[in-house]
Formats: structure tokens, C-alpha cells, sequence
């Protein structure tokens, strides 16, 4: 089980054991209302922890970014959060507002239930209490809100300038279902390990929220730059933006990536590091593959002298395994984290043993000559296949090229599924899951 589904399994399974030293699914007597109550209180505290973890994911934060093993991975947390969250809070609506549309259609007799008078409750009991109609009113429309932007986050079709604009308003979102967690939850709940958990959460992700509000998310890992050279190899369509950064940014790994905004209508898009950092020459190159509409509309928009915003780094596929073997996958436009790689290896004798496969659809020859020249500068031994003239790369030929291939480890960069498919060849064929290291480039 890798980590981000160790962490999801976690912390559903803390979330409910701490709700359950507090309450229970199987209330006495057993009705349907009494485990209506117990239920939605239930899905509430596990939709609203899933969704306070993922807004504070959002933010992202470096301190943990190792051990999940990239923003990628951790970004990969962040969506699978989310989908928990609107499953669950699916299922808590339903309990909750279905069932007063049941009553309402005379399915269902609602019981009558004891009122607790002013004099029983303590003042902050008391408001709490107070808050309950305004809490369930504005709840229900926050989850409306929340649910349609989940599900479009999802839409990969959904443009991403869209996107990254329409995903900032579940913040807002988040920021509304808190006050509804904290008015609705049992009032039991605040003095036991539960209630401290939430608070935590809420707490949390509240802060969080703020800070994507306000536009601040990595705003200390932002630093300005400008464009000094763009080149276009327009057989693979394939864009390098040669950028000058001002003072403040921290270095960077190769295989790392960063968020640069060029465009304030379009956002900031994540692009992985095609060169290596020397503090003596503060200059940062990325390599681009018109995929999108945004990629597309690069070579037009991309000019010499064009203020940008660089954020990072990020990501930790960074090739410090320590083994004296290496194999490098490199599909496509995957290819950049290993250009980026090749650079800083360049003149270095302390670098393992290392086979870089470059599997394309697409030649062009002034690329590939960069490519080998680099391969070359690095020690790298390089393998270019043209999938119309050399056929597809699987585990059978790459076991075939490099007898070895057992004592290294792999790391690949390129289509996900091609990726899944080499890993669980490979994994099958005696590598340890650990040596198989992928780049999860999806921000989505």
C-alpha cells in the first residue's frame, strides 16, 4: 500500500475511531430516526476532516512534501480527499435533507423529542443552539456549491484557467460548511478527543481557506523573473523558455518543477525544470509541449522581455537513490526531468551507471541532437525509439537492452498508464515496488 492510500485509510479510520469512543452507529432504542441522528453526525465529522485535510494540502506544504514523495503525490492525496468528501457529505445530505422531504411527503412520522429548556444549557450551548436553522439553511446551499465544483474539478475537459479560477470559490465553500460543522456537531462532542480533533481541523483548514482567498498560497516561494530566450522546434512542437530570475529563489533538484504564471487571466500552470541551478548564473529553463489550448498558445504569447512569476520548487523526483544503477524512461515530453538531470551530471564522475530510453511519436532531428549531446556530455547512454519505425517500449525489451536491469532502479516520466504498465511488468519480474519511481504530473 503506498502512502497516500495508507494516509487516506489512516485518517478515516481515526476520524471514526475517535466518534466512536464518543458515540455509537447502534443507538438504543434502535430507530430509524435515532440512527439518523448518530449518522449524520458521523458522515459530517469524516466529510468535513476529509475536506479541512485537503484544503490544507492546498497549501502546499513543503514540510511534509517528502514524505508523501512529491506535491505531485501529495497533489494526488488532495483530489482522492476530495472525492471522499463528496461521497460522504452525499450521503449526509441525504440523511439529513431527504429525510425531512420523507416527512414532508408523509413516508415518514417525525417523533417528538423533549426540548431542552433555556436553563439547562450553558451560554455557549445556548448560542450554539441558537445557531442551529441558520447553520442548516446556509449548510445545505454551501454543499450544493461545493458539490458542483468538486465534480468539475474532476471534468477533465473542464479548461483549466477555469479550473484553477472556479477552485478557489470552494474555499469560500469550506469556509461556510465549517461554521456549519461547528454549530451542528453535539455539543457532547467539544469535551472528548473527537471534538478536539475537529476543532483542530476546523481550525486548520479555516486558516487555510483564508489563504487561498487572499491569493497567498506559496506566495514565499514566489519570485519574479523575465523571459531572455524562446525557441520552437516545431516537428515535436515543443517550446524552451530560457528565463532570468530575480534574487530569492532557493535552488532547485533536477527533476523538480515550479508554477509559472505568464498570463494573470490563465493562472499559473506547473512545468517540470529542464536545467540545472547555478547560483553564479540565476537562470531557469523549461521545456513545453503543446497539449492544450494554454500550451498551444505559448509560442504566440512567450516573447523576450515578458515579466513571469516563477513558484517552487516542488517534487521529489530528484534521482538520489544511491544505487549504482540507473534507468531512465523518459516518454515524450517526460523526457525534460532528464534533460534537467543530464545537465547537472555533465562533467561529474561521481554518477551511477545510467540508460535514459526516449520513446516518441514524433522526430525531429535538431532535438534529438540536443537530446545526445547532453546524453553524451553526461555518460549517459541514450535510446531513442520512434514508435512508427522501432515499435513500443515494454518491460520484455527494456529486461532485453540492459541484463542488468535488475540491480538498479527505474525512473519514469510520461503517459500514467504507460508508466502502471512497465511497473507492474517490472515489479512482476522481480523489482522491489520501491526502485519504480513515476512522476505523477497532474495537478487535477
Amino acid at each position: 500500500m503506498n502512502r497516500i492510500k495508507l494516509f487516506l485509510v489512516s485518517l478515516l479510520a481515526a476520524l471514526t475511531g475517535l466518534w466512536l469512543l464518543a458515540d455509537t452507529l447502534a443507538p438504543q432504542p434502535f430507530t430509524y430516526f435515532s440512527f439518523r441522528a448518530v449518522f449524520v453526525q458521523y458522515t459530517g465529522l469524516v466529510a468535513i476532516g476529509a475536506m479541512s485535510i485537503a484544503m490544507l494540502l492546498a497549501m502546499r506544504p513543503r514540510s511534509v512534501e517528502r514524505w508523501f514523495g512529491g506535491l505531485d503525490k501529495m497533489y494526488r492525496l488532495h483530489k482522492w480527499l476530495g472525492v471522499t468528501a463528496l461521497i460522504v457529505a452525499v450521503l449526509h445530505w441525504w440523511w439529513a435533507q431527504g429525510t425531512k422531504w420523507m416527512v414532508g411527503w408523509g413516508w415518514l412520522a417525525r417523533p417528538v423529542r423533549p426540548r431542552a429548556s433555556d436553563a439547562q444549557l450553558g451560554s455557549v450551548q445556548e448560542w450554539l443552539a441558537g445557531q442551529r436553522g441558520l447553520a442548516e439553511s446556509v449548510g445545505e446551499w454551501a454543499f450544493y456549491a461545493a458539490a458542483v465544483l468538486l465534480v468539475l474539478a474532476l471534468v477533465r475537459r473542464f479548461p483549466y484557467h477555469l479550473f484553477a479560477k472556479t477552485h478557489v470559490w470552494l474555499a469560500a465553500a469550506y469556509l461556510v460548511l465549517a461554521y456549519h460543522s461547528l454549530a451542528l456537531a453535539k455539543f457532547e462532542y467539544w469535551m472528548q478527543p473527537v471534538g478536539w480533533a475537529l476543532a483542530a481541523l476546523l481550525l486548520g483548514g479555516s486558516a487555510a481557506a483564508m489563504i487561498a482567498l487572499t491569493g497567498r498560497i506559496g506566495a514565499r516561494r514566489k519570485v519574479p523573473g523575465t523571459i531572455e530566450a524562446v525557441a520552437h522546434f516545431p516537428g515535436v512542437d515543443v517550446l524552451e523558455t530560457r528565463i532570468a530570475l530575480a534574487p530569492g529563489w532557493s535552488g532547485h533538484a533536477a527533476g523538480q518543477f515550479a508554477f509559472v504564471l505568464s498570463d494573470r487571466r490563465e493562472g499559473a500552470h506547473p512545468y517540470t525544470i529542464a536545467s540545472a541551478w547555478n547560483p553564479a548564473d540565476p537562470r531557469i529553463t523549461f521545456i513545453t509541449k503543446g497539449l492544450g489550448d494554454h500550451t498551444r498558445r505559448l509560442r504566440e504569447l512567450l516573447k523576450p522581455g515578458l515579466p513571469v512569476t516563477v513558484e517552487g520548487p516542488y517534487g521529489c523526483f530528484d534521482f538520489e537513490d544511491g544505487l549504482p544503477r540507473q534507468i531512465w524512461i523518459g516518454a515524450g515530453i517526460g523526457i525534460t526531468p532528464f534533460i534537467a538531470r543530464m545537465k547537472q551530471l555533465a562533467g561529474s564522475s561521481a554518477r551511477p551507471v545510467i540508460d535514459l530510453f526516449h520513446p516518441t511519436a514524433v522526430y525531429e532531428q535538431a532535438a534529438i541532437d540536443k537530446l545526445a549531446a547532453d546524453a553524451q556530455a553526461a555518460g549517459v547512454r541514450l535510446h531513442v525509439l520512434v514508435d512508427a519505425k522501432d515499435g513500443r517500449l515494454d518491460g520484455q525489451r527494456l529486461r532485453k537492452a540492459i541484463p542488468d536491469w535488475s540491480s538498479g532502479s527505474v525512473w519514469f516520466c510520461g503517459p500514467p498508464r504507460f508508466g502502471q504498465a512497465l511497473r507492474a511488468d517490472l515489479v512482476a519480474h522481480g523489482l522491489p515496488p520501491g526502485r519504480f519511481h513515476q512522476e505523477l504530473f497532474q495537478m487535477r
